[in-house]
């Protein structure tokens, strides 16, 4: 590698720099007041959901880019004791402690 830039690179980064401002001051730029369907308003309702969904799902069920072998992995018995109890109790911080609290010694003690 000469460790020179060339002309493609720069013109992408370049091109995404302007489409990010763009997309960010795209509600600035409009003259009259813009408004979402009530499609989109339904949709952005579950968007939290989705995106922590994204995230936590596949940190839970895979290890290495591949679906969990066995049962024998103390992720999967802490994620469903706190799903059990967040939909019997609706307690995030009682979610995360009991989550933890199965998950810690399965891992530490038994090497899961």
């Amino acid at each position: 590698m000469s460790g020179v830039t060339d002309a493609w690179t720069l013109f992408v980064i370049a091109g995404l720099a302007g489409v990010t401002v763009l997309a960010r001051c795209f509600f600035f730029i409009l003259d009259r007041p813009w408004t979402l369907p009530a499609w989109a308003h339904r949709a952005l309702y579950y968007a939290p959901v989705a995106a922590l969904a994204g995230v936590v799902v596949p940190e839970v069920v895979m290890t290495d880019g591949h679906l969990v072998a066995t049962w024998q992995d103390a992720r999967l018995f802490g994620a469903a004791v706190g799903a059990a109890l967040y939909f019997w109790r609706r307690s995030v911080l009682l979610t995360l402690v009991a989550g933890m609290a199965v998950y810690l010694p399965l891992h530490l003690g038994l090497g899961w």
